[in-house]
């Protein structure tokens, strides 16, 4: 028998139906908001794989086509591999639900969400957020639920949750965030609801406004965390008991007294190879000592060696108020760039911020570049795209390069986001822009590099953008009444740390953001110290961007396509595409420029050659150019008839030029003096307003001699 639990969310029925469907899966949801339809599946493996230390959590979210009433193209006609969009979500699922594993469950385990049906005013990824809370709250996996997940938008200086996708265009913010049920209650409620995930975009908005966007939307999921709570009270399983990770003093001992003096070592070193060479050392050599040939052991010396090394990084910042390469909480890695230094891309720059490097390339195009992504609930055309590409040696490895990971396709998702709102508008700058961002060597903030190296790289391409955007990376450790808030983290102050926030964006205000945070306890005060560090370091970089490069070139690069922009009549389209394609191919084939045509009658036209550009507008214009009264065409006579001939002045513009008009002299018969395919001069005497046209030679005639 199913159970039901309803729910008021953002002024909307929320729907969660249990032991309906999916009855082999430990926890399993089905997620109703409006018409959208979400299940949401949880599977974990009864004991672990031997030889596991972490959790092994898979995430897929998947869009079914039929969820929309559609049917898959191509020639299998079915979903294929996961799309970007679907990606982006199951990391923003994986992100919210893996640090809330208790320490030690190592079981293998798998969680599916598959968008059953969908609307187009209620997001099937808020759906699946909640579903897979409520799969999991329900089931015997342990978890340290629940949470929920909303979207935060503010339009017209008001705060809004869960708006359509057509509300949300309107929006200066979209954030979605995902908060968690915490106990005992800070506040004096029943239950403090903490902020677990972060991401979003912004149009250049002050750090208040998305603190207060970020208040709003925890306030906001309660309900959501409350009916999760009834459920798992009526129907949750009891939990599978995990076991305590096992703790030997004497070994711990040991390996501390081996091993801490060449970890400390290891950690004063600011170079990163230097300091990774240095602690490979160590840990082999007390590996060796204290573990021997078992392997048990061996692994058991690892984890100590690895919880020491956090211990001695966590302690240098916090009580001793000391980074790895020296600097302060507050200060950012000494920066440099260049730009122009690819002579054929479009644009390029190289971004160096400590050991962390990017090279960003710029190709501009034309609107047949563009990317077409044709989602279930949508169809998006995107003239800007951004790639991101992390290759092994960036990180002094040696692996086969693959297609891009989902870490990849996040990255350049962000970076993306925080660069659209000081884009030119179509209308202004009508071309295509692609930026593939490598990252050469990284230790720490890639992503942000990518910001970085991005903005300089549209500003080497000419591309006018309204302002600098620059990206940083922020980090927190957190140990009872001990905060420190830290600028521009590296790699290992990452993997140490507690949270993990990157914020984007120019002087004026925030574009994009992302945060995941591994603690309880993240307050407003640590929040807003974080935005206002953060600011203060995006504003340095930014100056330091300015040093390379002021403002945007004036024009852009000799290799790429100069764009030229036509307009005609909706009805002259066909006019200029011709018949089966004659035209536009003929036009293509004498200039040598590439054209765009769409159905409201912009007409691009890309080419190197500006005379060939030059052309090639002339002839668009030629064939589109309507008749005018008392002007003189060479036309070409197309039919004869008795009262005289059909002439051909423009293409396929007619006029009839009657007997009584071909001559000053006296005609008796057309074919006297005409004959089909014969070029004439002609005048436009009158159009009438069925748009037939009158023609005279004789007046042509007149006209030449004078």
């Amino acid at each position: 028998m199913s159970n039901i639990f309803s729910t008021d969310f953002a002024g909307r029925n929320i729907t969660l139906k249990t032991n309906y469907v999916a009855a082999q899966a430990d926890g399993s949801a089905l997620v109703y908001y409006g018409d959208t339809v979400v299940l949401v599946t949880a599977v974990s493996l009864k004991t672990a794989r031997a030889g596991i230390d972490f959790l092994p959590l898979t995430v897929d979210y998947q869009e079914m086509t039929y969820a929309a009433g559609k049917i898959p193209g191509g020639f299998f006609k079915r979903e294929g591999r996961l799309n970007e969009r679907e990606i982006l979500i199951s990391r923003i699922v994986d992100r919210s639900i893996r640090p809330l594993f208790p320490k030690g469950y190592y079981s293998e385990t798998q969680m599916v969400a598959t968008v059953l049906s969908v609307d187009k005013e209620n997001d099937a990824e808020i759906a699946a957020m909640i579903g897979a809370s409520a799969a999991l709250e329900i089931s015997n996996i342990p978890f340290k639920g629940p949470i929920a997940g909303v979207r935060v938008g503010r339009i017209n200086g008001e705060l809004v949750c869960n708006a359509s996708a057509e509300k949300m265009q309107q929006s200066e913010l979209n954030i979605f965030m995902v908060g968690r049920k915490v106990t005992p209650s800070k506040s004096g409620r029943d239950y403090d609801v903490e902020l677990v995930m972060m991401e979003g975009d912004a149009k250049e908005v002050a750090e208040d406004i998305v603190v207060d966007a970020i208040k709003f939307g925890l306030e906001a999921i309660r309900p959501v965390i409350d009916l999760q709570d009834k459920m798992r009270q009526e129907i949750g399983r009891e939990k599978r008991p995990v076991a305590e990770v096992e703790t030997n003093d004497e070994l711990t001992a040991k390996v501390s007294a081996a091993a801490l003096a060449g970890l400390q070592e290891g950690y004063s070193m600011p170079r990163k190879l230097e300091r990774y060479g240095r602690l490979d050392e160590v840990r082999a050599k007390v590996i060796a000592e204290v573990g021997g040939d078992d392997a048990a052991v061996c692994k058991k010396v690892a984890a100590i060696i690895e919880e020491l090394e956090r211990r001695i990084l966590r302690d240098m910042i916090i009580k001793d108020k000391k980074r790895i390469d020296g600097r302060s909480s507050t200060d950012i890695r000494p920066i440099s760039s260049e730009v122009g230094i690819l002579p054929r891309a479009h644009g390029s720059a190289l971004f160096n911020r400590g050991e962390t490097q990017a090279l960003a390339a710029l190709t501009l195009g034309t609107s047949s570049d563009e990317q077409r992504l044709d989602y279930i609930a949508a169809e998006e055309r995107r003239s800007f795209i951004l790639h991101y590409n992390f290759p092994p040696y960036s990180v002094g490895e040696a692996k086969s390069l693959r297609s891009p990971g989902r870490r990849e396709i996040g990255h350049g998702a962000l970076a993306r986001k925080a660069l659209v709102p000081v884009l030119p508008a179509a209308d202004v700058f009508p071309y295509t822009i692609r930026i593939v961002s490598e990252i050469l060597s990284s230790n720490g903030s890639s992503s942000m590099a990518t910001v970085c190296g991005g903005i300089l790289s549209l500003m080497d391409a000419g591309v006018p953008v309204k302002d600098v955007v620059a990206g940083i990376a922020m980090g927190l450790l957190k140990e009872g009444e001990d905060v420190v808030v830290l600028s521009d983290i590296l790699g290992d102050e990452d993997h140490a740390g507690d949270m993990d926030f990157k914020v984007c964006g120019t002087e004026k205000g925030i574009t994009a953001m992302q945060m995941d945070i591994k603690i309880d306890g993240l307050t407003e005060n640590i929040l807003r110290q974080a935005l206002a560090q953060a600011r203060a370091g995006r504003v340095h970089i930014i100056g330091k961007i300015r040093e390379t490069l002021a403002a945007p070139r004036t024009d852009i690069s000799l290799y790429a396509p100069r764009i030229t922009t036509v307009k005609v009549k909706e009805d002259q389209v066909r006019t200029v595409i011709g018949s089966g394609g004659k035209n536009i191919r003929q036009i293509i084939s004498e200039t040598g420029v590439s054209i765009d045509v769409e159905d409201d009658g912009t007409v691009t036209i890309a080419s190197s050659d500006a005379e060939a550009a030059a052309r090639a507008v002339a002839m668009i214009k030629w064939l589109t150019e309507e008749a005018e009264v008392g002007k003189i065409y060479r036309g070409t006579v197309k039919k004869i008839v008795d009262f005289g001939a059909f002439v051909e002045i423009l293409p396929g513009t007619e006029g009839l030029l009657h007997i009584s008009q071909i001559s000053k002299e006296r005609v008796n018969k057309v074919s006297d003096v005409l004959k089909e395919g014969d070029e004439v001069m002609v005048k436009v005497l009158e159009m009438d307003k069925q748009g037939k046209i009158r023609l005279s030679r004789k007046e042509a005639m007149d006209a030449e001699a004078t």
